[in-house]
């Protein structure tokens, strides 16, 4: 993945025809900001002609007021240089302004509408897509587009239209110095299209790089408590040089390309200009052009070469841009697999919950994680998941909260299939707590809050007092207002999970999902989450993925999974005296624990 030399992904790779669909749908999407966007084009405009006229007034000062002889021609034409420069430094500043502008605007439309698309993606998509890469889309994709906007589509149009009108002046000036100025421009000509097809092939690695190495760097980052557990930091430092050097070695390929190509159009500048003084002094000496038309044509070379290195370089950026905007837009057009159907209904408060012939496959072509799964849990049970890892039961359990939808058969609440369900109802009736409660940065009140962002604060403490932890949670220094800093540093783990289950409080759903909320906390909070969490089961229906002897035994029934399929439901007692597949898993748990 990380192996040097790795050609690009063909899928990065756009040819003209979807290059051209990106910068329509890109400039639909512009046409709220299209005012300030015109105010700039009219600045570019005003800036080439002005750079144009510049040469020009060289020459007439030269040929109508040095070599004439005459003051006035000479400082009319100095005065009006000056004027002309005046303008063109005002209008490129104002050209700066309106386009960073509009383009700021832009990207802030885009950056949100793409954070709004992944907040409204389903599990799947996470389990398709790493969360590093999701991050450069947001960071190094955006900012290629931020670059695109700013400068690249108004500057490939004016470096169009000053190469065009730069070809017009040097005829009119002269069409002899203009045909030895196109002895060397196909040199140009083909070098820029060569240039165009190495570099977009090296520019698209590089942006595939980038990807990678944010992907191993957010990795890095997220489990660097793991990482320095186990002692893996020189391991990760390797992996991390690897992904490195693979975007050192792209870049390096691009600027190697670069190099050879603008060394190329400068030295071919170079020896337009040495035609056009050696051929011109000739033809001055003839009397054929004015030397102060010579003087113009070097002047105005840069305005023709320079737009051509400008234009190729565009190009490029033009095609980078479209491939990150591809993949942007990839994400607008994901449709989440967990949506809200057209006639979707409330789900009803109370009721039973059943699984129909349920068989789901995480992805398409391989083996199903679930297989003709049969269950119906009546309002108010407790039900226990049991089986080997990797059997089905956190999937079983996750298609009865509806984090994904059956491949085959359904999941119905009260009657309703959840896939008929509104998605505000749904959140409402089922929730699920994880085994390790996430918090964000900032207060407890908060963090309780995010399950329901309109609760008062009278709210949020009464439903941390209903599961008994207000008391807890008010002995720390700032109370409710305490900051848990990223991912809930300053709290212990037991902490974190009491708030976990104060947010499910907040919300007071019928169903409970819970991924064994007190497999990994210490003895000193485990007591207190365990009372909190039967709290919160009271009177609610409550699906348990059990980790642990002493939760399955709770349980109204158990249901075991195994091989992707449910082979045994029943009580404890009733599982036990089967002496099966439960039974065989209750003699290894009550082994470890004595061990």
């Amino acid at each position: 993945m990380f192996g040097m030399g790795a050609g690009v992904a063909p899928e990065d790779q756009l040819d003209r025809s979807q290059t051209r669909r990106v910068l329509r749908r890109v400039l639909r999407m512009a046409y709220p900001f299209r005012k300030t966007a015109y105010v700039s084009l009219g600045c570019v405009v005003v800036t080439t002609a002005a750079t144009l006229a510049a040469p020009i007034l060289v020459r007439h000062g030269i040929d109508a007021g040095i070599r004439a002889n005459d003051v006035y021609e000479l400082n009319l034409s100095v005065g009006l240089y000056l004027v002309i420069t005046a303008l063109a430094y005002g209008f490129g500043r104002l050209q700066y302004v309106f386009l960073n502008r509009t383009g700021e605007a832009f990207l802030r439309e885009l950056r949100l509408k793409v954070f709004a698309a992944m907040q409204s993606q389903s599990m799947a998509f996470y389990d398709r897509n790493k969360a590093g890469v999701l991050v450069a889309r947001m960071t190094a994709d955006i900012e290629t587009m931020g670059e695109l906007i700013q400068w690249g589509l108004l500057q490939f149009l004016a470096s169009g239209f000053l190469v065009v009108l730069a070809f017009a002046v040097l005829f009119t000036l002269s069409w002899e110095l203009t045909l030895v100025v196109l002895i060397v421009f196909p040199v140009i000509v083909i070098a820029s299209v060569k240039f165009q097809r190495d570099s977009n092939v090296a520019y698209l690695s590089v942006r595939e790089r980038v990807g990678q190495n944010l992907g191993t760097l957010q990795e890095g980052i997220a489990a660097v408590r793991v990482i320095q557990a186990y002692a893996q930091e020189d391991h990760q430092i390797k992996r991390f040089q690897r992904s490195n050097r693979s975007l050192f070695d792209s870049h390096v390929r691009s600027i190697r390309i670069s190099t050879w190509y603008f060394g190329l159009v400068e030295f071919s500048g170079v020896v337009a200009a040495s035609l056009v003084v050696g051929i011109g002094g000739w033809l001055v000496h003839r009397d054929a052009v004015s030397l102060g038309t010579v003087v113009a044509f070097i002047l105005l070379l840069s305005s023709l070469f320079d737009p051509v290195q400008q234009l190729s370089q565009l190009y490029n950026g033009v095609q980078s841009a479209a491939a990150a905007l591809h993949k942007l837009f990839g994400i607008l057009d994901s449709e989440p697999e967990i949506g809200e159907a057209p006639d979707a209904v409330d789900l009803p408060r109370r009721g039973v919950l059943e699984v129909n012939g349920v068989t789901f496959t995480y992805q398409a072509g391989t083996h199903p994680a679930l297989k003709q799964a049969e269950i119906v849990v009546r309002d108010g049970e407790r039900i226990a998941l049991v089986g080997p890892t990797g059997a089905g039961k956190s999937t079983l359990a996750k298609l009865m909260a509806r984090l994904y939808d059956p491949s085959i058969g359904s999941v119905s609440y009260g009657g309703t299939d959840l896939r008929r369900a509104t998605l505000a109802s749904l959140r409402e009736r089922i929730v699920v707590v994880p085994q390790e409660g996430f918090l964000f940065n900032g207060t407890i009140r908060e963090n309780v809050r995010l399950a329901r962002i309109t609760a008062s604060d009278e709210e949020v403490e009464a439903a941390l007092a209903r599961l008994g932890i207000l008391d807890h949670f008010e002995r720390l220094p700032d109370g409710l207002d305490t900051e848990v800093r990223e991912r809930g540093s300053r709290l212990s783990a037991g902490e974190r999970q009491l708030v976990a289950l104060g947010r499910a409080a907040l919300v007071d759903p019928a169903v409970l999902v819970l991924d064994e909320a007190t497999s990994n906390l210490d003895p000193g909070t485990e007591a207190e989450v365990e009372a909190a969490l039967e709290r919160l089961m009271q009177g609610r229906t409550t699906i348990v993925v059990a980790h642990r002897l002493t939760t399955v035994q709770r349980a109204d029934r158990i249901v075991v999974v195994d091989k992707a399929q449910i082979v045994e439901v029943g009580s404890h007692a009733e599982l036990l005296e089967r002496n099966g597949k439960y039974a065989a898993l209750a003699r290894a748990w009550e082994k470890s624990h004595a061990l």
